[in-house]
């Protein structure tokens, strides 16, 4: 395979774009992608503080070193989920990250805010483990952007998690999830920071190959409590679809995106008020989170 750009030797396929390019002008496609979401959807400016929130995973430090590397300001955000070795290594790589990029890194422990790492939380409330992580991350990101003066949080979900979020929402017509599917959502309320989505143009695939390329290191180990999520079993059905059909996850979030959900938006209104403990924006009397801290309180 050649490469489209250069004619040089190609590293990589891409299906989906009926392109190949070579390492350096993937690295500059994939930046061109980043750059493109943020203008299009005024992700943010050059003049403004980014809080990315880090994993340790591929995407998630994939994006902070594009963003790094194109100039903007930047503070990692890692939230030490207390999920066995896997939170030691997580947090590991990203202390490693920003030690080597010289950058800060805050650290936000769910155990110290909530009474109980996530395997507690989960057992003392018998939810779902991925519903109670989710509420928590949501909660502690948007807390710490607020606390620290950072007007937006930036995420690593890439092409291939939005479409499976999608997917399922479209199964149970979840009209709520639809609504505020988006790259970018904006703020609607004074302790709401925004929240962007930078990588929703790339694949897992090209986050993957860009991190190798970057020689990022990053765990590769998925979250102990991941295994038989309904997210990785709809991921699965639209790589089948995406295998005979390059572009299919592309052009079924695109297409949401342009044509489907503005009409969810007009659909669904919600009044968004201040928790009565806490003081962060819930849609009733109590948040979530302080009810989650409430029920770990109670078991114990």
């Amino acid at each position: 395979m050649k490469c489209r750009k250069c004619g040089g030797t190609a590293v990589l396929e891409l299906r989906r774009h009926n392109a190949a390019f070579c390492a350096p002008d993937f690295m500059e496609f994939f930046r061109r992608q980043v750059g493109e979401a943020v203008r299009r959807h005024r992700m943010f400016t050059r003049e403004e503080s980014v809080l990315v929130a880090v994993s340790g995973g591929k995407d998630s430090l994939a994006l902070w070193d594009v963003l790094l590397q194109e100039g903007y300001s930047t503070t990692g955000l890692y939230l030490d989920l207390g999920i066995f070795d896997y939170s030691k290594e997580s947090r590991a790589k990203c202390e490693a990250f920003a030690a080597e990029h010289g950058v800060p890194l805050l650290i936000v422990s769910v155990e110290q805010e909530v009474g109980a790492g996530i395997p507690e939380v989960q057992a003392a409330t018998r939810r779902p483990t991925c519903s109670a992580c989710g509420l928590s991350k949501r909660y502690l990101m948007n807390k710490a952007a607020l606390e620290h003066g950072f007007p937006v949080v930036a995420t690593g979900h890439n092409l291939d998690d939005e479409a499976a979020t999608l997917f399922g929402s479209i199964l149970h017509w979840q009209t709520e999830p639809l609504a505020r599917q988006s790259p970018a959502l904006p703020s609607t309320h004074p302790k709401l920071v925004r929240r962007v989505k930078p990588l929703y143009r790339l694949s897992e695939r090209e986050t993957a190959a860009y991190a190798f390329l970057r020689r990022i290191d990053y765990i590769v180990e998925e979250c102990p409590f991941a295994k038989g999520a309904t997210s990785l079993m709809h991921k699965e059905i639209l790589n089948r679809l995406e295998d005979v059909s390059p572009g299919a996850k592309h052009n079924f979030l695109f297409g949401f995106l342009e044509k489907g959900r503005p009409a969810f938006e007009r659909l669904v209104e919600v009044a968004l008020n201040e928790c009565a403990r806490c003081g962060q924006v819930t849609t009733g009397t109590l948040c979530g989170f302080c009810k989650l801290a409430d029920q770990v309180k109670r078991a114990r």
